[in-house]
């Protein structure tokens, strides 16, 4: 699989820009014997009969920061090491993905391996696509592993997203004079209020010169949620001055029993369980999800990205055993 990875990381797959590593992957999927159905720039393979297992990985990839020294599109493996950009964040988990379903021989289940776009934009034309056309074709998803940089530890539980627009008006006047009223200030509190309770406000624009007192100050905050994202919205703005509109609250938080079959499949195999902070395609997906991947979550939208060879083999060994321990307990 290491080759495929590298192949990959050669191929440009920004969000939304994924057309030609889709292709190519649905090119290698069929060569290989693969029946390989596409939706936008989603693949998804399906063997087996029984209710839904679902396998999905992301294509997509972050642009690259400006602190890579090396080229981010030129693939190089130095002592284990495979650098290049998605390498970590989702080649590692997307390649060993594929390597268990191709060993996987599911006993009383539908196995459909799921290559999704759009994940690190929370699109709609990624998974949520995809999704619509696998349950028509095949029923109900029961479950769903979710390939993701994580040390090959379980998330059980991952945290929803909310971005939010935030506007503070004041009343325009000459700065000498300290007329007016300064929006700037008036913004203050809220800010303040959303650092209190381990939001991040990440952008902030205000003022139009020196000498004039702004009469709007407009600033965007990143909400990690553990519950509804409706009602968390109504929670922030009923506790603010300023105005408060979502852009989205469909990215929920999710959280999975601990006595579902992958659960329990992961407590049998030794698989640590954890709370995620990092939003994924867990947030879409209306049925239980659990997130396990390799590499670590740490080197993902860095410089200098790499995965290490040793990291995807071992994840290709334990998502087969996860897939036939969860079949087992089934």
């Amino acid at each position: 699989m290491t080759e495929l990875l590298k192949k990959l990381i050669a191929i440009p797959r920004f969000s939304r820009e994924e057309k030609a590593a889709a292709d190519y992957l649905e090119q290698w999927l069929r060569e290989r014997g693969h029946v390989v159905h596409r939706c936008l720039n989603n693949l998804w393979c399906a063997k087996g009969n029984g209710p839904v297992l679902l396998l999905d990985a992301h294509i997509d990839t972050v642009k690259p920061v400006s602190g890579w020294t090396r080229d981010p599109f030129a693939p190089e493996i130095e002592e284990g090491a495979i650098y290049g950009l998605g390498s970590n964040d989702d080649g590692g988990s997307l390649v060993a993905l594929i390597s268990a379903y191709e060993k996987a021989s599911p006993k009383s289940h539908t196995l459909v391996l799921s290559l999704s776009a759009e994940e690190e934009v929370s699109g709609q034309n990624g998974l949520e696509a995809s999704l619509k056309e696998i349950e028509e074709q095949l029923g109900p998803v029961e479950a769903s592993i979710i390939g993701e940089p994580t040390g090959m530890q379980m998330a059980v539980q991952e945290k929803g997203l909310m971005v939010l627009d935030c506007e503070a008006e004041g009343v325009a006047g000459h700065a000498a004079r300290a007329g007016g009223v300064n929006a700037i200030y008036q913004a203050l509190d809220d800010i303040a209020w959303f650092r209190d309770h381990g939001a991040q406000v990440t952008q902030i624009n205000a003022g139009t010169q020196h000498n004039v007192i702004p009469d709007s100050c407009r600033f965007v905050v990143d909400v990690r949620t553990t519950g509804n994202n409706a009602e968390v919205l109504d929670v922030v703005k009923n506790s603010l001055h300023c105005k408060v509109e979502a852009r989205s609250t469909r990215l929920n938080g999710s959280r999975t029993d601990l006595n579902h079959p992958l659960v329990l499949a992961a407590k049998e195999l030794g698989i640590k369980l954890f709370s995620s902070p990092t939003l994924s395609n867990q947030a879409i997906c209306p049925f239980p999800t659990v997130k396990i991947g390799p590499g670590m979550s740490e080197r993902s939208h860095t410089a200098d990205e790499f995965i290490m060879e040793e990291e995807i083999a071992d994840a290709a060994g334990k998502y087969l055993q996860l897939i036939e321990t969860y079949e087992n307990l089934g």
